[in-house]
């Protein structure tokens, strides 16, 4: 039998966006007791890498699984590493409304607010 270390990650998920993560949950019929939210980093958008959110049903095996607001965080191993001491928010504002990523490892980004280098 062999165990696998998890990478730690801490990941913060605001009140608000808490809040619009289980509306979102709600809307497709994902339960917060088995469901959550896919906080990853993939490779792409203008500075190197993206974010990704995604509501889905259950977390996979190699997940790192964070509870925040009482939601269910789930990060893979690979994002992990470029995700720990992320804030997730949702603002709303005259422009428009949307999750937002405060990331403290985050050398650069850009104007999008959803592309990073690290």
């Amino acid at each position: 039998m062999s165990t696998t270390q998890q990478p730690a990650v801490t990941i913060t998920l605001t009140p608000g966006a808490a809040v619009e993560v289980r509306r979102f949950m709600e809307q497709e019929g994902v339960t917060a007791e088995q469901g959550g939210l896919r906080v990853s980093v993939q490779p792409g958008g203008c500075s190197g890498f993206r974010y990704g959110l995604l509501i889905e049903e259950q977390s996979a095996d190699d997940d790192v699984i964070v509870e925040q607001e009482g939601v269910r965080v789930f990060v893979d191993p690979f994002s992990a590493q470029y995700l720990n001491g992320v804030t997730v928010d949702y603002v709303s504002s005259m422009q428009g409304s949307g999750f937002t990523f405060k990331n403290p490892n985050a050398t650069g980004g850009c104007g999008c607010g959803s592309s990073f280098t690290a």
